[in-house]
């Protein structure tokens, strides 16, 4: 044997692997600061414009408004390709680009949105800034296509990590919302390296992580893990619901009014009515302190139904942001209802219902149990994992992002290659 020859290939291999290495942490770390400073501007202008919204309640009037300037910037992007989450998971899958227009279109429709009181997130939002971004610095650094298609994911890791200020579930979400049962793992490396970037960048600019403290958690016991688990099914049923509500109210909204602008004037005009016939802004914009409320205290019978209701007609009628944080917001205000009736502490409940419901609605259990870890802290680890697997396979094909393809069965190790449900 010429052990030479087998020396010089190892030295060749190591020495590839390393200039890898060194490429993908400066195109990583690149794209960490860079989406952790737009991330970071985005977190603040949304809190600025939150505050702006609940000093000065009579700007919710201009919500109709707001649609019909959101639609006239959104006529400058490409008519097949208007910007969603899905149009990021499209360019993962390589079937079409992000346009450029993307992220300037998503962060100023996000703020007007969130300005005048449209009930949606943030962080779907920063999925598609990071992955338009991404593609972008893909296309400058003449990146060859698979690599392109990392990167976009990178961007997505950075800006979910700059937003959220979870690193571990940021870096992990890009590669498992493409395709459900596999991961890309090529892209782990990238995607930790922008997460962390992006995390810290956030944070030196006054940014900080959102954490939510559940006090004193029971102990896992049979008892206990068979009511979680009778809350994770419920759930479930709750994800599918959301699913089914935002894709259907956008569908009909879209037959009633084909007219973009009339669409996003009727949802303004229905988001208004509602908030007045209510008597609360509870339902407005994204909702974070209002959740925080939920686990420390309990929500309302009602409260999941009506975010659900409210999240729908705001994203059908055309007004930007993300779905996450509603998501997790019907999930603590459903847990709290259930736990109630189920004999489960709030605080515990409300945490299981986001977990769940947010695995049901994305299909991504790992992801879920990693920001359910960064959320509330590892002491409720086995309700979180308990609630996340049984969400997961109760939940069925159904998802909000119609481009995230289910590459194997839930229930059994059979390649299916299909799309979610609507």
């Amino acid at each position: 044997m010429d052990w030479s020859v087998i020396g010089e290939w190892l030295k060749r291999t190591t020495i590839n692997r390393l200039f890898l290495l060194v490429r993908w942490f400066l195109m990583a770390v690149a794209t960490g600061i860079i989406l952790g400073a737009v991330g970071a501007a985005f977190a603040r202008s949304i809190v600025w414009v939150t505050s702006f919204r609940r000093e000065n309640p009579a700007i919710l009037y201009g919500l109709p408004l707001a649609g019909i300037v959101i639609v006239f910037f959104y006529h400058f992007e490409r008519k097949d390709a208007r910007s969603s989450t899905n149009l990021v998971l499209d360019a993962i899958h390589a079937e079409r680009k992000i346009p450029l227009l993307t992220a300037p279109l998503i962060f100023s429709g996000t703020i007007l949105s969130h300005l005048f009181g449209a009930s949606a997130g943030r962080e779907g939002a920063a999925l598609q800034l990071g992955g338009s971004i991404g593609q972008l610095l893909g296309e400058t650094f003449h990146l060859d296509e698979a690599d392109q298609r990392v990167v976009i994911m990178c961007g997505m890791s950075a800006a979910f990590a700059a937003l959220f200020g979870t690193p571990l579930a940021a870096t992990i979400f890009p590669m498992e919302v493409v395709s459900v049962g596999i991961m890309h793992y090529a892209a782990l490396v990238p995607c930790a390296l922008a997460a962390l970037t992006a995390s810290m960048t956030a944070s030196c600019l006054g940014v900080g992580a959102e954490v939510f403290s559940l006090g004193l958690l029971p102990a896992f016991s049979v008892d206990m893990a068979i009511r979680v688990i009778l809350l994770a099914v419920l759930c479930a049923a709750v994800s599918i619901l959301f699913c089914v509500a935002v894709h259907g109210t956008e569908h009909g909204l879209i037959r009633a009014f084909p007219n973009p602008y009339l669409r996003a004037v009727a949802a303004g005009t229905a988001l208004v009515l509602l908030t007045k016939l209510l008597g609360t802004t509870d339902y407005l914009g994204a909702g974070m302190d209002i959740m925080g409320g939920y686990i420390k205290n309990g929500a309302p019978a009602q409260a999941f139904l009506l975010k659900m209701i409210f999240t729908a007609i705001s994203l059908g009628g055309g007004f930007k942001g993300g779905e996450i944080v509603p998501t997790l917001f019907v999930g603590a205000a459903f847990g709290c209802l259930a736990g109630g009736i189920l004999g489960i502490p709030t605080a515990l409940a409300a945490a299981c219902g986001m977990a769940a419901v947010f695995c049901g609605v994305t299909n991504c259990p790992i992801s879920t149990l990693l920001i359910s870890f960064e959320l509330f802290g590892f002491d409720g680890a086995p309700f979180y994992l308990l609630a996340v697997g049984i969400s997961y396979m109760q939940s069925g094909y159904f998802g909000l992002y119609h481009s995230q393809r289910i590459v194997y069965a839930k229930d059994k190790t059979q390649f299916i290659n299909r799309n979610t449900k609507e």
